[in-house]
């Protein structure tokens, strides 16, 4: 108890929170809560289903162990064990499917006007950013990231936000693990979601899919902020000539050792 207390005692706030969390990052998007549960949810299931599991074998081991030299005696069925252990699992499934397809639809839900819209392109080994935002007469800015100096994301707090995501060359993913969401970027495919930032900082960005040599280094650095300063980046960009949008392939700066140069 002397040892237990002082563990306690000596956890920092965040320490705590995070236990609370069971690890899990700390959310900053308005999709977090349904993915949390979810996932929460699906390990104390199968920490419960697991003891039971080890209990039952635990309790045939130790009735059912070897005491002498006779044969056991032979049963030929169960009826009430076998419908048991035949309707359990299809119970088990049906709890999690449902809990899967209700969390699921309000991950994936989209609304029909969105307050920003974003071309996110993965290419390799780096990410595009097309803002379709107006900006100075301008009808979207972008930017871009290199190995030496990866891309920022730039998003308004507390505004919904749709990334369409493309690809010119293989299979990325976009994942914000803050935004407790992932998805496939597919060449040849415009994947869709949305979400909306509920806390201002700056959250780390990467991919997910292992998409060639310097997959390791695709990372890019998200930063919510205010509206005015969402709003003041998108001036600096188009200040700086980035207008229109950029392709990812052609127009991204080409990384150094790759085999590709411009």
């Amino acid at each position: 108890m002397v040892l237990g207390t002082v563990l306690l005692t000596g956890c920092s706030t965040a320490t705590t929170e995070q236990w609370k969390r069971l690890g899990l990052p700390e959310g900053a998007s308005d999709r977090t809560e349904a993915v949390r549960s979810l996932w929460i949810g699906a390990w104390i299931a199968a920490l419960i289903i697991g003891v039971m599991v080890w209990g039952l074998i635990l309790w045939a081991v130790v009735r059912y162990r070897k005491r002498n030299d006779d044969v056991p005696r032979q049963v030929r069925y169960n009826l009430p064990l076998e419908v048991l252990y035949t309707l359990a699992p299809f119970a088990i499934i049906a709890v999690l499917f449902f809990y899967t397809v209700e969390h699921g639809n309000q991950v994936t839900k989209m609304s029909a006007s969105p307050q920003h819209t974003i071309n996110v392109v993965g290419q390799q080994w780096q990410w595009t950013f097309n803002y379709k935002d107006t900006v100075e007469g301008q009808e979207g800015v972008w930017e871009t990231g290199t190995l030496d100096k990866p891309a920022t994301l730039w998003l308004p707090v507390n505004e919904s936000v749709q990334f369409d995501l493309t690809s010119p060359d293989v299979i990325h993913s976009f994942w914000v693990p803050s935004f407790y969401f992932k998805l496939d970027v597919i060449p040849g495919k415009t994947n869709k979601f949305e979400l909306t930032p509920t806390k201002t900082g700056t959250f780390a960005g990467k991919c997910a899919e292992l998409c060639g040599l310097y997959h390791s280094r695709m990372v890019f650095t998200v930063k919510v902020v205010s509206r005015d300063e969402y709003d003041a980046h998108l001036r600096e960009l188009a200040a700086k000539g980035q207008t229109g949008a950029a392709t990812g392939g052609e127009d991204a700066t080409t990384i150094p050792g790759s085999g590709g140069e411009k």
